[in-house]
């Protein structure tokens, strides 16, 4: 969509609305927030990439806008358009806070998207020790296998991540 497209049936302060709620979960406004939900918006809205308020929150580390949005009945298993889940963008970006809360919150561990890849998969791939330990912890399964089939390990080893690697061939 070019600038000058908009999306049929929206005018433009409905899209200035969206966009600056949007925002709000990205740069983690929590109080901004939880007066929009009040208000009714949606606590699983989507953008136009299927990323819902609680994956923006969740992925750039926003632990008060997060927990706004889960007491407000976001999904903490909503996937995005490409499939990824909050808990593994919490695990990518080494957000242990967060992916502390998600799981509180009913996050599935296993939880994954068409790749297969769990969020124990990557924090594995980053090294990530803490997040290693909060998931295994959790239940999380170390010999789940992505659809190439690799294992959290087998994607440690990939990445060249010795200290996950060594944390997880322990616990096989």
């Amino acid at each position: 969509m070019n600038d000058n497209q908009k999306p049929e049936g929206f005018d433009d302060e409905t899209l200035e609305l969206a966009a600056r709620i949007f925002g709000y979960a990205r740069s983690g406004k929590a109080a901004e927030l939880a007066e929009m939900l009040e208000a009714g918006v949606p606590p699983n809205l989507r953008n136009e990439k299927g990323d819902s308020l609680l994956m923006l929150a969740s992925y750039h580390g926003h632990v008060e806008a997060t927990e706004v949005l889960l007491k407000a009945g976001a999904d903490p298993n909503l996937a995005n358009d490409r499939g990824q889940m909050p808990l593994a963008g919490a695990a990518f970006k080494g957000e242990i806070g967060v992916a502390r809360l998600l799981l509180e919150h009913g996050a599935n561990v296993d939880g994954t998207g068409p790749d297969g890849r769990t969020a124990l998969m990557v924090a594995a791939m980053f090294d990530r020790l803490e997040l290693i330990d909060l998931f295994l912890a959790k239940g999380a399964d170390a010999k789940a296998e992505d659809a190439a089939g690799n294992t959290a390990l087998g994607a440690a080893r990939a990445m060249g991540a010795v200290a996950a690697a060594d944390r997880l061939a322990a616990q096989t």
